[in-house]
């Protein structure tokens, strides 16, 4: 199999993965944001995250950011059209970065 088909048969997985899982992910917090939230005791380690619960990241000396889709989506406006949409140009960015460093690296090993 050529490179270039093994990578577009990798993005069309990787596509298919990520609109599927549009569809099919919790609303719920994941892992890391409720681990956060464990950690500055907003929810038990067991049982649901209450709904008043929010990840305080404004301390000093922390980094913090602002992300241009936050949560995967485009806003309320956007719907589930606006999460595969994000989606798509994300593992489209990840496969375009992948493949920059990809050549950078093999052209500084010849």
């Amino acid at each position: 199999m050529k490179s270039e088909q093994f990578i577009i048969i990798g993005l069309v997985v990787a596509v298919l993965i990520g609109v599927v899982a549009v569809f099919v992910a919790s609303g719920d917090p994941d892992g890391l944001e409720s681990t956060a939230l464990v950690v500055q005791d907003q929810k038990a380690l067991f049982g649901e995250t209450p709904e008043d619960a929010e990840i305080h990241e404004e301390e000093e000396g922390r980094f913090s950011y602002e992300s241009p889709f936050p949560d995967y989506s485009m806003g309320e406006e956007g719907g589930k059209m606006g999460e595969l949409a994000v989606i798509v140009l994300g593992t489209i960015i990840a496969l375009i970065l992948a493949l920059a460093i990809g050549k950078v690296a093999m052209a500084k090993k010849s």
